[in-house]
C-alpha cells in the first residue's frame, strides 16, 4: 500500500530524525524552553521508541523540560519528511485509551470499497483538549486505505501540526504509548493551580485572545493576535510575578 499522507514539515537529514524543520516549533507550545542555548541544558530525553508502521517511523520520545514532562510523536514518511504533535503525559493517556476505541471500530468494518468511500473521508472522530491545546482525532478513509490522523492546533487561529498513523497500526502504536506511561506516569508535573478561562476581545478586523497559563516558573499570560482578513496568529508570551485574577476580567468579549 502506497503512503497515505502526512503533514509536510521539511526533508530530514543528519542522525536520528535530526535536525528539526522550520515548522517544529508550530507544535510545541509551552513544551518549549526559553531558547535553543537553554534547551540542551533544559530538556531531557528520558526514554524513545521506534515503530515502523507500512513505510512510516514513528519515534515517540518522553522528554522533560521546566514544564514537566510530555511526549513528542514524530512522523517520518518514506520520502523523508517529518511531522510532529507533543503530548503532555495525560493527554497520552487519554489518546491510548482512544487508540482502544478506534482500534475496535476500526475491527468491526468491512473492506474498503473505492466506490463508496466517505464524502468527507471520516470514519469516526473525537476531539481532546488539554489546556489552550486541541487534538482532534479523525479515522479516515480514502484511495489509498484508512488511517487516523492527529491535529494538534495550539491557539485559536494558531498554526496546526498532524501525524497520520496507518489503521493498521493503531494497536502497535498503542502498545507502545502503553510501556511509556507505565514507566513514566501520567502526571505532568509542572506549576498546578486554578486559572480563568480565555478571554477573548475584538477590535476593528483583529481578534485578540488572552490565555492565562501556569509552570514551574510562575505564571504567563499568552496574547494571540489573529487578523480576519488572512486568520493568522502571532502569540505574545509575558510573564508576570505576581498575578491579580481582577486583571482578565477587563479581557470580556466586546
Amino acid at each position: 500500500m502506497s503512503d497515505i499522507g502526512s503533514a509536510d514539515e521539511g526533508v530530514i537529514t543528519g542522525s536520528k530524525y535530526n535536525a528539526p524543520s522550520n515548522m517544529e516549533s508550530a507544535g510545541r507550545g509551552e513544551f518549549d524552553v526559553s531558547s535553543k542555548a537553554q534547551q540542551g541544558q533544559a530538556e531531557q530525553e528520558l526514554a524513545t521508541k521506534m515503530l515502523q508502521i507500512q513505510s512510516k517511523r514513528f519515534y515517540l520520545d518522553v522528554k522533560q523540560n521546566r514544564r514537566g514532562r510530555f511526549i513528542k510523536v514524530a512522523e517520518i514518511g518514506a520520502d523523508g519528511r517529518r511531522s510532529q504533535v507533543y503530548l503532555a503525559l495525560s493527554t497520552a493517556a487519554e489518546f491510548r485509551d482512544h487508540l482502544s476505541t478506534f482500534s475496535d471500530y476500526y475491527a468491526s468494518l468491512g473492506p474498503p470499497n473505492p466506490e463508496n468511500l466517505p464524502e468527507d473521508g471520516k470514519l469516526k472522530s473525537e476531539m481532546m483538549t488539554k489546556d489552550n491545546r486541541r487534538y482532534y482525532l479523525d479515522l479516515k478513509e480514502n484511495a489509498r486505505g484508512r488511517f487516523l490522523r492527529v491535529s494538534q492546533t495550539i491557539t485559536r487561529g494558531g498554526p496546526r501540526s498532524q501525524i497520520a498513523i496507518p489503521a493498521q497500526g493503531m494497536i502497535e502504536f498503542r502498545d507502545a504509548l502503553t510501556d511509556l506511561l507505565e514507566e513514566f506516569g501520567t502526571s505532568d508535573g509542572g506549576y498546578k493551580g486554578d486559572l480563568p478561562e480565555e478571554r477573548h476581545m475584538k477590535v476593528d478586523n483583529k481578534n485578540f485572545y488572552f490565555d492565562i497559563g501556569q509552570n514551574n516558573r510562575g505564571v504567563y499570560m499568552r496574547i494571540s493576535e489573529a487578523e480576519l482578513v488572512c486568520a493568522s496568529a502571532r502569540p505574545l508570551v509575558i510573564h508576570v510575578d505576581r498575578y491579580k485574577p481582577s486583571t482578565m476580567h477587563r479581557c470580556e468579549s466586546k
